[in-house]
């Protein structure tokens, strides 16, 4: 069972003339009054006695007080805590009667409950790292979130270098006619040099046939005028006629071949292999977008793998309340982060973390809640006493909400000798304030 406040009296403590308050064992308990009257050295006073010197207030003696400090807190579990004396010596009873102190106090009283502010004004990261402490996972999800990390600031990069790489691609000039390997002189000009070569060959070729074409008119004349060599030159003659009529039959079929197109790729060999290299490059540029994309991709899955092990983990986990997490290294409550939380959602995930910091504390102390408005008080009262916790808090006002009213130092309504019970209003909890 956990423990609870079932009496307080306060005397001569900041603003506290005399006080004396029973709060309600579940549910919201809510101190009202105008500023300056002693509603938050309620809350004080409660944590100066139940939490050490470390909470004991910077002036605890009221200004003008004739008798010194005193405090006397009553607990669920039997307890009796006093602050009393000129120095406020601390005296712990327990129910067997026997006196103990600070230490018996620390294992049922949490901290953060005597200053839940301590908790709503942490940091985000902080918040997540008291939740993660509690559960037990930090360690492991510590290192699941610097992974994640990793390989999205990884992924990151490398769709940054891919996106620029199919930008620098799209923008590259492509060259459709351009062969699809660079050329070189020496090729166009052993090519060139054949050519030549087999021309060179006709035109020796036609020389021949000049040739034996001179020789045949040589003879003609030589057999006119030589009637006695006519034998001997008509054989000559039909000899060199058959040849010249089987050279004019090869000459007639030789056709010369052009080096125009090698003359012109001479010509234009740096603008081909231009055109070819920037081909070449962006096929290069977009075969490396590709890979880069593929690599965001697995990297990619890899993410989403980390998240599904994270959740699970989570999940796994015994939390205060359902629906809390830690994303990204903060604390939040059904997928909200804190500032984007309700007031009522943001005093429910701060009391059940402090509750599970320590189960057996089963009251917090709650200042100037006057920025909540009834409809948030309303809720988080309801899940208070559906929890069974305790709340006792203050709120600048003095409407129905607030069953103990704090007017210059002493309860509305009781003197010394009175003692006000404290309940939470049925009426304002179902909304009729």
């Amino acid at each position: 069972m956990s423990v609870k406040i079932t009496q307080f009296e306060a005397e001569n403590v900041k603003r506290i003339k005399a006080v004396q308050i029973i709060p309600a064992e579940n549910g919201l308990t809510l101190i009202g009054g105008d500023n300056n009257q002693g509603k938050t050295s309620v809350l004080d006073s409660i944590a100066w006695a139940l939490g050490g010197d470390k909470f004991r207030p910077a002036a605890a003696q009221r200004d003008g007080a004739n008798a010194p400090a005193h405090l006397r807190v009553v607990l669920s579990n039997g307890c009796i805590v006093e602050r009393k004396g000129k120095n406020s010596a601390l005296t712990v009873t327990d129910p067997t009667g026997k006196r103990a102190g600070q230490q018996l106090l620390n294992e049922f009283v949490e901290a953060l409950a005597l200053d839940l502010p301590r908790f709503m004004n942490a940091n985000d990261r902080e918040k997540a790292d008291t939740l993660l402490k509690i559960i037990g996972v930090g360690d492991m999800l510590a290192c699941i979130d610097r992974e994640i990390k990793q390989v999205y600031d990884k992924r990151t990069a490398i769709g940054q270098i891919a996106e620029s790489k199919q930008h620098y691609a799209d923008e590259m000039l492509e060259y459709p006619e351009a062969p699809s390997a660079p050329i070189f002189a020496t090729e166009l000009i052993r090519r060139q040099q054949d050519i030549l070569a087999r021309n060179g060959e006709n035109q020796r070729k036609r020389d021949l046939a000049a040739q034996l074409e001179q020789q045949v008119h040589l003879l003609q004349q030589k057999v006119d005028n030589l009637a006695e060599q006519l034998r001997e030159a008509s054989e000559a003659c039909s000899k060199a006629m058959q040849d010249l009529e089987t050279a004019r039959k090869s000459a007639s079929d030789l056709q010369d071949e052009s080096t125009a197109e090698l003359e012109a790729d001479l010509q234009n060999i740096e603008e081909t292999n231009r055109k070819v290299r920037a081909n070449m490059d962006k096929a290069r540029a977009e075969d490396e977008a590709r890979q880069l994309a593929e690599q965001y991709k697995q990297l990619t899955e890899n993410i989403n793998a980390l998240r599904a092990k994270r959740t699970a983990l989570l999940n796994g986990a015994d939390l205060p309340l359902p629906g809390l997490g830690v994303d990204d290294g903060r604390l939040t409550y059904n997928g909200h982060q804190w500032n984007d939380m309700s007031g009522s959602d943001q005093l429910r995930v701060a009391t059940a973390i402090v509750r599970k910091l320590n189960p057996n504390c089963g009251f917090v102390l709650l200042d100037k809640l006057e920025q909540m408005d009834l409809r948030t008080l309303r809720e988080f009262g309801a899940w208070l006493e559906g929890e069974g916790l305790q709340a006792i808090a203050t709120r600048v006002s003095t409407g129905g909400e607030c069953r103990i009213i704090i007017e210059d130092g002493r309860v509305r309504g009781q003197d010394t000798e009175t003692r006000l019970e404290a309940t939470t209003p049925r009426q304002w909890m179902k909304g009729e304030f």
